[in-house]
C-alpha cells in the first residue's frame, strides 16, 4: 500500500515538472550576481582615500566656554 505522499510524488514525475532546470538557473544567477558584486565593492573599496578630511570642522575657540563672559 502507497502513501499519500508517495502517490503525489509518483503522479508529480511524470507531469514533466521543470523545478530541477529552472532553480539551478536561478541559482547561477544569483552565483553569477553575487560574484560580480563581490568585484564591483572591492574595487571602490580600492578607491578609497586611507582617511578622510573633516570638511564641516568647526573653528575651535581660544576661549573654553566656561572662560566666555555670560550674556
Amino acid at each position: 500500500m502507497m502513501s499519500a505522499t508517495a502517490a503525489l510524488a509518483a503522479s508529480a514525475q511524470g507531469a514533466g515538472s521543470t523545478a530541477g532546470p529552472l532553480g539551478l538557473l536561478v541559482v547561477l544567477l544569483i552565483g553569477v550576481s553575487l560574484v560580480l558584486l563581490i568585484r564591483n565593492m572591492n574595487g571602490r573599496l580600492r578607491r578609497l582615500p586611507p582617511t578622510f578630511e573633516d570638511k564641516h570642522e568647526k573653528p575651535q575657540d581660544p576661549e573654553g566656554p566656561e572662560d566666555r563672559p555670560a550674556p
